[in-house]
């Protein structure tokens, strides 16, 4: 027993410093931003352009999920946002929406969402903030999106999340999501940590 012991408390401590050594260096991964439109962002949430006066609601609004506690809209003051994350959210309670003040150009990287509602027989399962279950996020899945003038985002609930980044100083956003979002469902996921990389892009082009 005293020598299984000894193994567990080596093996753990090669786990530590191997967690250790990746934060310590991790390897960069280059991405490119893709221009988000209804298409080529459909797997993770919509996008959500200027529709005329009068028009009625159907499949080209947001199709929202408020439905787990008190909606929260406000203006969301960010600063010195660079182009590079290490770390990705997800929120399983609420489609957050999000969208530039002025239609500046901003960039959001981002995973499909990976919630669990039966994790029997998978090993590869973590339990989130909230106490729901999901599969952590792979580094091969992390995209980056470029958003640019009059239009906002809708997340799908449990859509990957990191940013909104941006050139500027700092720049204002508007966002919807619960009142206790931010307390209660912040899920983060840690790849500099977990996973040895940090993700970098270029600005593609100018506002």
């Amino acid at each position: 027993m005293i020598a299984r012991n000894n193994y567990l408390i080596h093996q753990l401590l090669i786990q530590q410093s191997d967690q250790a050594t990746m934060a310590e260096s991790p390897v960069q991964v280059n991405l490119i931003p893709i221009e988000a439109t209804s298409v080529s962002f459909a797997d993770y949430g919509q996008i959500i352009e200027a529709s005329s006066d009068g028009d009625h609601f159907g499949p080209n609004d947001a199709q929202l999920d408020l439905s787990r506690g008190i909606p929260r809209f406000y203006i969301m003051r960010l600063k010195d946002r660079s182009f590079g994350f290490s770390t990705i959210t997800h929120h399983a309670n609420v489609t957050q929406c999000l969208g530039s003040i002025g239609g500046h150009v901003w960039y959001l990287g981002v995973a499909k969402p990976s919630l669990i509602e039966d994790a029997v027989g998978d090993d590869n399962v973590e339990s989130g903030s909230g106490g729901h279950l999901y599969a952590p996020p792979a580094v091969e899945d992390v995209r980056v999106f470029r958003f640019s003038g009059p239009k906002f985002v809708k997340l799908n609930r449990g859509t990957w999340h990191a940013g909104p980044l941006f050139s500027d100083s700092s720049m204002d956003f508007y966002n919807l999501e619960l009142s206790n979002t931010n307390e209660v469902d912040h899920t983060t996921h840690d790849f500099k940590k977990k996973n040895g990389v940090i993700f970098r892009f270029e600005d593609s082009t100018s506002s």
